[in-house]
């Protein structure tokens, strides 16, 4: 069709019937509803993106994996749930290693406590820790992340019952299990993309050095927060330590990182892993034998072990795209500018080609997202527009994170302002669209922002697993038609090449639509 392809990712943003808390049905969006008239709804969850069931919410890593390789792999929880059934994690080298080297220290677990299956499973952890056990590890240390983000937002008590149970049942003569610290995910640890090192900081210090408030309990820690602090949810409690449990990271102890995830594992991970790490003083660094659940950054390396084998991603619809000289630009906020370009490119750190790949990143505020629910969409459009009027590229793709970082904080309202904030950029790109004679479509990666409250009527900060729009928009497309059928993210490859007049990868799904020939 020789016309340029314009990509619009809204994060976290699904489709329901339900009006109540649903910011996004709720919200003044003239411009989406002008186009929701050329759209059908696909899947962006379960088995549409490679999780272990249609029961498991679609997050923004499998999401954009599944968009950019056209193609469903395994992927995190259900990766590691085949290699801890199979017994392959606990028959690997690695897992053998850091079992070896704590033999007569203390092996660490740090980790997201939930079963929110987007970054974590406390599944994995409670057989992880019966596994070491069982192969002659004496001394096991847990150091709890807060979820209330993949979960309810006040449910880490839950959580909390449920491994010192476990432990309770394991503890015996020959071995003593325990939570040493903990703290809330967004206040310590799991920082990303380099927006916040700050957090990292203090998880070091929580979880290596043992510095901080001191409880006698993960429970009397979590249930005293609260009551000093009455709007607190659970991502944001504040660093805990748990008395008298010898709970920190000393020389010649193993550390795993249980998080299968990889954006809000790397930091951490550099932090353990890096000679010359230089982001914030570490004051001791204890000689440990480091591993993740997975590699999150095979590129560089990031962490050097790993207990599970990552996916390995190929034909995706860049490298298609290179085989036909067609230029790509890239664009988001720090927030989701790795999805627009690591998790986009099958989790490929550096470029397939520097000459044809242009990628743009608009930092983002380091506040609480309901403050600025606009967040950078303003600054993402104007950058957008500008390579759009460019002409110098073929396919064109942003990322508006505002449904689901603001989302995530549960506060209606602001995420109510956030849809407003990108339905008034999509009418931006609208009119470049249409200046330029491009092709625009319009989808999200999940749900989020139109399910904010839960069907008891309580608050929901998670993501979702209702399908999310998938919009056409342009001049003269009347000869552009949607096929009929079951589609999902990983359609969008096929889709794309489609309209840019290339051919797809035989190995992907089939392509949303039909082009009749004029």
């Amino acid at each position: 069709m020789n016309r340029q392809v314009v990509l619009a990712i809204m994060d976290g943003v699904g489709l329901t019937d339900k009006v109540e808390g649903n910011a996004f049905k709720n919200a003044n969006t003239p411009n989406l509803d002008k186009i929701m008239s050329n759209s059908i709804a696909i899947h962006a969850h379960g088995t549409y993106v490679g999780l272990p069931s249609d029961e498991d919410m679609g997050n923004s890593e499998v999401g954009h994996n599944a968009m950019g390789c056209g193609q469903i792999y395994s992927q995190g929880a259900k990766l590691v749930n085949d290699a801890i059934e199979s017994g392959v994690l606990f028959e690997g080298n690695t897992w053998k290693e850091a079992i070896e080297y704590a033999k007569d220290n203390k092996l660490h677990f740090i980790g997201l406590l939930s079963d929110g299956g987007v970054h974590s499973h406390i599944n994995h952890l409670l057989k992880m820790i019966e596994n070491a056990k069982k192969d002659g590890i004496k001394d096991v240390c847990v150091h709890i992340l807060l979820d209330g983000r993949d979960v309810p937002k006040t449910s880490a008590l839950e959580y909390v019952d449920i491994l010192e149970n476990k432990l309770k049942e394991l503890n015996d003569d020959s071995f003593y299990g325990r939570i040493v610290s903990g703290g809330g995910r967004m206040n310590i640890t799991m920082d990303r993309y380099e927006a916040d090192w700050s957090m990292v900081e203090k998880g070091w210090h929580t979880h290596v050095l043992g510095e901080g408030r001191k409880f006698n309990s993960a429970t009397e820690a979590i249930t005293t927060d609260r009551n000093e602090n009455l709007d607190i949810i659970d991502q944001y409690l504040n660093p805990f330590i748990i008395d008298n449990t010898n709970g920190t990271i000393e020389d010649h102890d193993s550390v795993i990182f249980f998080n299968f995830r990889g954006d809000r594992a790397i930091e951490i991970s550099r932090a353990f892993d890096e000679e010359n790490f230089d982001k914030f003083d570490r004051v001791r660094v204890p000689n440990v034998y480091y591993a993740g659940m997975l590699q999150y950054d095979s590129e560089v390396q990031i962490p050097k072990h790993f207990i599970t084998e990552p996916p390995h991603i190929t034909n995706t619809l860049t490298e298609q795209l290179i085989k036909y000289n067609i230029n790509e630009y890239a664009v988001s906020e720090t927030q989701k500018y790795g999805h627009v370009t690591y998790f986009w490119n099958g989790n490929k750190i550096d470029k397939f080609n520097d000459a044809l790949e242009t990628y743009d990143k608009v930092d983002s505020d380091v506040i609480p997202f309901d403050q600025a629910p606009a967040m950078k969409a303003n600054e993402i459009t104007d950058r957008f527009i500008d390579a759009i009027k460019s002409n110098k590229y073929q396919f064109l793709r942003c990322n508006f994170p505002n449904g689901d970082m603001v989302g995530h904080t549960g506060n209606y309202d602001a995420t109510v302002k956030a849809m407003e904030a990108v339905d008034y950029n999509i009418g931006r790109i609208m009119n470049a669209v249409d200046e330029t004679n491009s092709i625009l479509i319009v989808l999200a990666d999940h749900g989020n922002a139109e399910e904010m409250i839960d069907d008891k009527g309580a608050v929901k900060t998670s993501h979702t697993t209702n399908p999310v729009p998938f919009i056409i928009y342009g001049n003269n497309i009347d000869n552009i038609n949607f096929k009929q059928g079951d589609f999902g993210l990983a359609n969008l490859a096929s889709t794309i090449t489609d309209l840019l007049n290339v051919e797809s990868n035989p190995v992907w799904k089939e392509s949303i639509i039909e082009i009749k020939k004029n």
